[in-house]
């Protein structure tokens, strides 16, 4: 936190952050293998297409 030098600054990218973390982050413990891979290239592919709009 002591890095950013502007109140602006820490909060985008604490927005954005908040963001990515809500779409890669999965509790990997509560599903199978099979399922967990499923959400994350679900997860992938609409970070992708918000990146590339």
């Amino acid at each position: 936190m002591l890095r950013f030098r502007r109140m602006r600054s820490l909060q985008k990218f604490t927005a954005v952050h908040a963001s990515v973390y809500n779409i890669c982050n999965t509790e990997r413990s509560l599903s199978s293998r099979a399922i967990f891979k499923l959400n994350r290239a679900a997860a992938l592919a609409e970070r992708r297409g918000l990146c590339s709009a």
